[in-house]
Protein backbone atom coordinates (compact mmCIF):
# COMPACT_ATOMS: atom_id res chain seq x y z
CA UNK A 1 0.00 0.00 0.00
CA UNK A 2 1.08 3.56 -0.63
CA UNK A 3 0.19 6.49 1.60
CA UNK A 4 -2.34 7.60 -1.03
CA UNK A 5 -4.47 4.61 -0.07
CA UNK A 6 -4.90 6.07 3.41
CA UNK A 7 -5.87 9.64 2.52
CA UNK A 8 -9.64 9.10 2.48
CA UNK A 9 -9.47 7.06 5.67
CA UNK A 10 -7.58 9.81 7.49
CA UNK A 11 -10.36 12.16 6.43
CA UNK A 12 -12.86 9.77 8.01
CA UNK A 13 -10.86 9.79 11.25
CA UNK A 14 -10.85 13.59 11.27
CA UNK A 15 -14.59 13.81 10.62
CA UNK A 16 -15.46 11.25 13.29
CA UNK A 17 -13.23 12.85 15.91
CA UNK A 18 -14.56 16.31 15.12
CA UNK A 19 -18.17 15.19 15.42
CA UNK A 20 -17.29 13.68 18.80
CA UNK A 21 -15.47 16.74 20.15
CA UNK A 22 -17.73 19.60 19.08
CA UNK A 23 -20.67 18.85 21.42
CA UNK A 24 -18.25 19.31 24.34
CA UNK A 25 -16.68 22.60 23.21
CA UNK A 26 -17.67 25.69 25.20
CA UNK A 27 -19.78 23.66 27.62
CA UNK A 28 -19.42 22.81 31.31
CA UNK A 29 -16.78 20.09 31.14
CA UNK A 30 -15.42 17.63 33.65
CA UNK A 31 -11.69 18.38 33.67
CA UNK A 32 -9.12 16.01 35.14
CA UNK A 33 -5.49 16.85 35.87
CA UNK A 34 -3.08 14.19 34.54
CA UNK A 35 -0.01 15.84 36.02
CA UNK A 36 1.81 14.19 38.91
CA UNK A 37 3.62 17.47 39.63
CA UNK A 38 2.54 21.06 40.24
CA UNK A 39 2.08 21.68 36.50
CA UNK A 40 -1.53 21.58 35.30
CA UNK A 41 -2.03 18.98 32.54
CA UNK A 42 -5.76 18.88 31.78
CA UNK A 43 -7.71 16.13 30.04
CA UNK A 44 -11.43 16.15 29.30
CA UNK A 45 -14.22 13.81 28.29
CA UNK A 46 -13.80 15.17 24.76
CA UNK A 47 -10.15 14.07 24.57
CA UNK A 48 -10.97 10.54 25.64
CA UNK A 49 -14.08 10.16 23.52
CA UNK A 50 -12.38 11.41 20.36
CA UNK A 51 -9.38 9.12 20.73
CA UNK A 52 -11.67 6.16 21.46
CA UNK A 53 -13.63 6.81 18.24
CA UNK A 54 -10.45 6.99 16.16
CA UNK A 55 -9.03 3.84 17.73
CA UNK A 56 -12.20 1.91 17.00
CA UNK A 57 -12.11 2.94 13.34
CA UNK A 58 -8.43 2.06 12.96
CA UNK A 59 -8.86 -1.37 14.57
CA UNK A 60 -11.91 -2.13 12.43
CA UNK A 61 -10.19 -1.17 9.16
CA UNK A 62 -6.51 -1.90 9.81
CA UNK A 63 -6.27 -4.40 12.68
CA UNK A 64 -2.62 -5.11 11.88
CA UNK A 65 -1.59 -1.48 12.42
CA UNK A 66 -0.13 -0.04 15.61
CA UNK A 67 -1.57 2.89 17.55
CA UNK A 68 0.15 5.47 19.75
CA UNK A 69 -2.28 7.78 21.51
CA UNK A 70 -2.11 10.42 24.21
CA UNK A 71 -5.01 9.12 26.29
CA UNK A 72 -5.00 5.34 25.93
CA UNK A 73 -1.37 4.38 25.45
CA UNK A 74 0.39 2.34 22.81
CA UNK A 75 -0.47 -0.85 20.94
CA UNK A 76 1.67 -2.76 18.42
CA UNK A 77 4.32 -0.04 18.28
CA UNK A 78 6.58 -2.37 16.26
CA UNK A 79 4.09 -2.67 13.36
CA UNK A 80 5.14 -1.37 9.93
CA UNK A 81 2.30 1.14 10.01
CA UNK A 82 1.58 3.02 13.23
CA UNK A 83 -1.05 5.71 13.84
CA UNK A 84 -0.09 8.51 16.23
CA UNK A 85 -3.08 10.35 17.69
CA UNK A 86 -3.55 13.48 19.75
CA UNK A 87 -7.33 13.99 19.99
CA UNK A 88 -7.07 17.59 21.25
CA UNK A 89 -3.72 19.31 20.95
CA UNK A 90 -4.23 22.52 22.90
CA UNK A 91 -6.52 21.24 25.65
CA UNK A 92 -5.78 24.33 27.79
CA UNK A 93 -7.15 26.55 25.02
CA UNK A 94 -10.05 24.13 24.56
CA UNK A 95 -11.18 24.35 28.20
CA UNK A 96 -10.82 28.15 28.10
CA UNK A 97 -13.16 28.35 25.10
CA UNK A 98 -10.54 29.46 22.57
CA UNK A 99 -10.55 27.68 19.19
CA UNK A 100 -6.74 27.40 19.01
CA UNK A 101 -6.65 23.61 19.24
CA UNK A 102 -6.80 20.74 16.82
CA UNK A 103 -6.87 16.99 16.36
CA UNK A 104 -3.52 15.58 15.22
CA UNK A 105 -3.46 12.39 13.16
CA UNK A 106 -0.17 10.94 11.91
CA UNK A 107 0.63 7.80 9.97
CA UNK A 108 4.12 6.39 10.43
CA UNK A 109 5.67 3.82 8.11
CA UNK A 110 8.61 2.00 9.68
CA UNK A 111 9.04 4.82 12.16
CA UNK A 112 8.87 7.74 9.70
CA UNK A 113 5.85 10.08 9.52
CA UNK A 114 4.52 9.75 5.97
CA UNK A 115 1.20 11.58 6.34
CA UNK A 116 -0.15 14.06 8.83
CA UNK A 117 -3.32 16.05 9.39
CA UNK A 118 -4.37 18.78 11.78
CA UNK A 119 -8.15 19.14 11.92
CA UNK A 120 -9.92 22.06 13.62
CA UNK A 121 -13.61 21.16 13.48
CA UNK A 122 -15.00 24.31 15.12
CA UNK A 123 -13.37 26.64 12.59
CA UNK A 124 -13.67 24.03 9.86
CA UNK A 125 -10.04 23.81 8.76
CA UNK A 126 -7.78 20.93 7.79
CA UNK A 127 -4.05 21.10 7.18
CA UNK A 128 -2.45 17.98 5.70
CA UNK A 129 0.84 16.89 4.21
CA UNK A 130 2.80 13.87 2.98
CA UNK A 131 6.34 15.37 3.03
CA UNK A 132 6.16 16.00 -0.72
CA UNK A 133 3.35 18.54 -0.59
CA UNK A 134 0.95 20.10 1.92
CA UNK A 135 -2.61 21.41 1.59
CA UNK A 136 -5.19 23.52 3.34
CA UNK A 137 -8.90 22.80 3.14
CA UNK A 138 -11.51 25.03 4.72
CA UNK A 139 -14.38 27.43 4.11
CA UNK A 140 -15.11 25.91 0.74
CA UNK A 141 -11.59 26.37 -0.58
CA UNK A 142 -8.48 24.27 -0.96
CA UNK A 143 -4.97 25.48 -1.63
CA UNK A 144 -1.41 24.27 -1.50
CA UNK A 145 0.63 25.31 1.52
CA UNK A 146 4.03 26.93 1.03
CA UNK A 147 6.35 28.37 3.65
CA UNK A 148 7.68 31.87 3.15
CA UNK A 149 11.27 32.90 2.65
CA UNK A 150 12.97 34.77 5.48
CA UNK A 151 16.62 35.74 5.25
CA UNK A 152 17.49 36.29 8.90
CA UNK A 153 16.26 36.11 12.46
CA UNK A 154 15.87 39.88 12.64
CA UNK A 155 13.15 39.60 10.00
CA UNK A 156 11.47 36.58 11.58
CA UNK A 157 8.23 36.10 13.49
CA UNK A 158 8.49 33.28 16.02
CA UNK A 159 6.05 31.38 18.21
CA UNK A 160 6.20 29.20 21.27
CA UNK A 161 3.27 27.93 23.30
CA UNK A 162 4.76 29.28 26.55
CA UNK A 163 8.30 29.80 27.90
CA UNK A 164 6.89 28.70 31.26
CA UNK A 165 6.73 25.15 29.88
CA UNK A 166 10.54 25.19 29.53
CA UNK A 167 13.09 24.43 32.22
CA UNK A 168 15.39 27.27 33.28
CA UNK A 169 18.26 26.38 30.92
CA UNK A 170 15.99 25.95 27.90
CA UNK A 171 14.15 29.16 28.74
CA UNK A 172 17.44 31.03 28.75
CA UNK A 173 18.35 29.51 25.37
CA UNK A 174 14.96 30.45 23.96
CA UNK A 175 15.48 33.95 25.34
CA UNK A 176 18.48 34.38 23.06
CA UNK A 177 16.31 33.55 20.05
CA UNK A 178 13.50 35.75 21.28
CA UNK A 179 15.89 38.69 21.57
CA UNK A 180 17.09 38.17 17.99
CA UNK A 181 13.79 37.91 16.13
CA UNK A 182 11.51 40.74 15.02
CA UNK A 183 8.44 39.46 16.86
CA UNK A 184 7.63 36.63 19.27
CA UNK A 185 4.12 35.56 20.16
CA UNK A 186 2.89 32.96 22.65
CA UNK A 187 0.18 30.33 22.38
CA UNK A 188 -0.89 28.38 19.36
CA UNK A 189 0.09 24.77 20.08
CA UNK A 190 -0.42 22.87 16.80
CA UNK A 191 -1.79 25.95 15.05
CA UNK A 192 1.63 27.63 15.16
CA UNK A 193 3.16 24.88 13.03
CA UNK A 194 0.29 25.05 10.54
CA UNK A 195 0.63 28.82 10.25
CA UNK A 196 4.34 28.30 9.59
CA UNK A 197 3.46 25.84 6.81
CA UNK A 198 0.97 28.37 5.44
CA UNK A 199 3.63 31.09 5.25
CA UNK A 200 2.34 33.38 8.01
CA UNK A 201 5.27 33.01 10.45
CA UNK A 202 8.86 31.83 10.32
CA UNK A 203 9.90 29.94 13.43
CA UNK A 204 8.43 27.73 16.17
CA UNK A 205 10.53 26.69 19.17
CA UNK A 206 9.21 24.27 21.81
CA UNK A 207 10.38 21.84 24.49
CA UNK A 208 9.00 18.79 26.28
CA UNK A 209 6.90 17.61 23.33
CA UNK A 210 5.68 14.03 23.03
CA UNK A 211 5.58 12.11 19.76
CA UNK A 212 1.85 12.68 19.44
CA UNK A 213 2.41 16.47 19.72
CA UNK A 214 4.65 16.66 16.64
CA UNK A 215 4.44 13.55 14.43
CA UNK A 216 1.41 14.74 12.42
CA UNK A 217 2.91 18.19 11.89
CA UNK A 218 6.19 17.00 10.37
CA UNK A 219 4.77 15.92 6.96
CA UNK A 220 2.78 19.16 6.79
CA UNK A 221 5.79 21.40 7.44
CA UNK A 222 8.12 19.35 5.25
CA UNK A 223 5.51 19.15 2.48
CA UNK A 224 5.20 22.94 2.56
CA UNK A 225 8.96 23.31 2.10
CA UNK A 226 9.94 23.87 5.74
CA UNK A 227 12.24 22.08 8.12
CA UNK A 228 11.57 20.61 11.57
CA UNK A 229 14.18 18.97 13.82
CA UNK A 230 15.18 18.65 17.43
CA UNK A 231 17.43 21.32 18.94
CA UNK A 232 20.26 18.92 18.15
CA UNK A 233 19.33 18.93 14.47
CA UNK A 234 18.03 15.35 14.59
CA UNK A 235 14.69 13.89 13.37
CA UNK A 236 11.80 15.25 15.43
CA UNK A 237 9.17 12.50 15.40
CA UNK A 238 10.11 11.29 18.87
CA UNK A 239 9.36 14.68 20.42
CA UNK A 240 11.54 16.52 22.92
CA UNK A 241 12.98 19.95 22.18
CA UNK A 242 11.67 20.95 18.74
CA UNK A 243 12.47 23.72 16.28
CA UNK A 244 10.57 24.31 13.04
CA UNK A 245 11.35 26.94 10.44
CA UNK A 246 10.16 27.94 7.01
CA UNK A 247 13.59 29.00 5.78
CA UNK A 248 16.77 26.95 6.37
CA UNK A 249 18.69 30.16 7.10
CA UNK A 250 16.40 30.92 10.03
CA UNK A 251 16.61 27.33 11.22
CA UNK A 252 20.41 27.37 11.18
CA UNK A 253 20.68 30.74 12.93
CA UNK A 254 18.19 29.77 15.63
CA UNK A 255 19.93 26.44 16.22
CA UNK A 256 23.20 28.25 16.81
CA UNK A 257 21.62 30.49 19.43
CA UNK A 258 19.82 27.61 21.14
CA UNK A 259 23.05 25.67 21.45
CA UNK A 260 25.47 28.51 22.18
Amino acid sequence: MTVIDFTAFIGRLATASGETILPFFRTSLLIDDKSASHDFDPVTEADRAAEAVMRRLIKANFPQHGIVGEEFGNEREDADYVWVLDPIDGTKSFIAGFPIWGTLIALLHKGTPVFGMMHQPYIGERFSGDNGSAHYHGHGAERRLTVRRCGSLKEATSYTTSPLLMNAADRAAFGRVEAAVRLTRYGGDCYSYCMLAAGHLDLVVETELKSYDIAALIPIITGAGGIVTTWEGKPAQGGGRIIAAGDPRVHEAALKLLNS
